[in-house]
């Protein structure tokens, strides 16, 4: 299964090109779905967190990779649901209202979409009603929130109050991430995961999603 091999390493390296046309072959060749996916596609991506996690690469070559999988993975996409292969989960991801620093949370969302979760993207801004309506509609495992400012790092407490007022705190987890959170903050206001980086913060949701 080499071809996957290459898929795996062509992505780590960011050539987005060379993903997309090896993903078609691969296709072309019969390979299942899920193994293009998991073998090629998500394989690469996780090195790429742990080489993240360890400080042995940096933002843009996890932008440059994510982009390649990106690119492969809308190969994909059409004949995942044929296949019937699903995510690992599905989680809703913004930074909260008044705040409207997206960095760190696009590089969780990539993280995520690179462990084979299905992400939501809320974008910045998010007022905590809106965490919970798309928690609701969309049947979310987790939503996560990221904070860059301290002074809006109390949205997030309001988060989970209004989990709890809709009735969803019991089977609907809350993750809380960015520059000035902590684990004691986290614990506080009663969320359930705070990660320091966004390659943790992708393991964790993984977990969260499978109910671990």
């Amino acid at each position: 299964m080499s071809i996957l091999t290459d898929i795996s390493e062509n992505l780590q390296r960011g050539k987005a090109k060379i993903v997309k046309e090896l993903v078609q072959q691969a296709i072309d060749q019969g390979i299942p779905v899920r193994e293009i996916l998991e073998d090629g596609l998500l394989a690469g991506m996780s090195v790429i967190g742990e080489k993240f996690k360890n400080n042995e690469v940096f933002v843009p070559e996890v932008l440059v990779a994510a982009r390649a999988m990106n690119m492969g993975a809308s190969l994909l996409k059409p004949l995942m649901a044929e296949a019937g292969v699903q995510a690992s989960g599905k989680v809703c991801i913004g930074t909260v209202k008044g705040d409207l620093h997206d960095i760190g949370k696009n590089l969780v969302k990539m993280m995520m979409e690179g462990k084979g979760l299905e992400v939501v993207d809320l974008g910045t801004d998010v007022p905590p009603e809106k965490y919970i309506e798309t928690a609701k509609e969309q049947g979310c495992q987790v939503i996560c929130c990221s904070a860059l400012l301290t002074t809006t790092m109390g949205v997030m407490e309001e988060v989970v109050k209004q989990a709890e007022t809709a009735g969803i705190r019991d089977h609907v987890k809350i993750m809380v991430g960015g520059a000035p959170v902590t684990d004691t903050f986290c614990k506080q206001i009663g969320a359930d995961c705070y990660t320091p980086d966004a390659a943790t913060a992708a393991d964790a949701a993984v977990a969260l999603c499978k109910g671990a």
